[in-house]
């Protein structure tokens, strides 16, 4: 768990157990407080007069509140199921196989992986919030390695048939480059760490 307050050092909040949080005091806010995902972390910002008290009370209700919104909106394992079934059924009536779980996972390195032997798919829980063109494709990409094991002409050919394949290729890659971008610069990084 990593807690940011950019005001000073407290790095600990109660309730919160994973992911990034960066709690921000602004002397602008006067009542509001906002809560919103940026990449994969959580900002809240908070008015900066508010007590500690009060940000230990409320910073959780708000991680909790985006959490919840996020899980509402995360398609469940059997609805990602029926929607690789659909797109191989419509654009790969030959890859007869089908996953036997399709599962979201924290990948940081990939967008998914499928396993051929158990037909297993991991789904990189970066897309929950995706647009469904980008989360269509990379689920169409791992079921076609159902049947083609590589990146061959084969395989190429199939995921070729993905209409909006640009579009999502175009949109993972700009995800990709803003989280580099948003990324802490390893020297910063070194130094908090020998600090303790």
């Amino acid at each position: 768990m990593a807690l940011e307050n950019l005001d000073d050092g407290d790095l600990t909040l109660p309730g919160i157990s994973e992911g990034e949080i960066i709690v921000i005091r602004s002397a602008r806010r006067k009542r509001n407080i906002s809560a919103y995902r940026q990449g994969g972390r959580i900002i809240v910002s908070i008015p900066a007069r508010m007590s500690k008290a009060d940000e230990h009370a409320i910073v959780p209700e708000m991680i909790a509140k985006i959490r919840s919104q996020e899980s509402a909106r995360t398609p469940s394992e059997e609805v990602l199921l029926q929607r690789t079934d659909e797109l191989l059924a419509s654009l790969a009536p030959e890859i007869t196989s089908r996953p036997a779980s399709i599962n979201w996972r924290p990948m940081r390195e990939r967008w998914g992986s499928c396993t051929s032997v158990d037909r297993t798919i991991r789904i990189s829980d970066r897309l929950k919030l995706a647009p469904d063109y980008a989360l269509d494709y990379v689920l169409f990409h791992e079921a076609i390695h159902l049947q083609h094991f590589d990146h061959g002409p084969e395989f190429t050919e199939v995921l070729g048939r993905f209409e909006g394949a640009e579009l999502a290729s175009a949109y993972l890659d700009g995800y990709e480059a803003a989280e580099r971008a948003m990324a802490e610069p390893v020297e910063l990084k070194k130094l908090r760490t020998n600090r303790g």
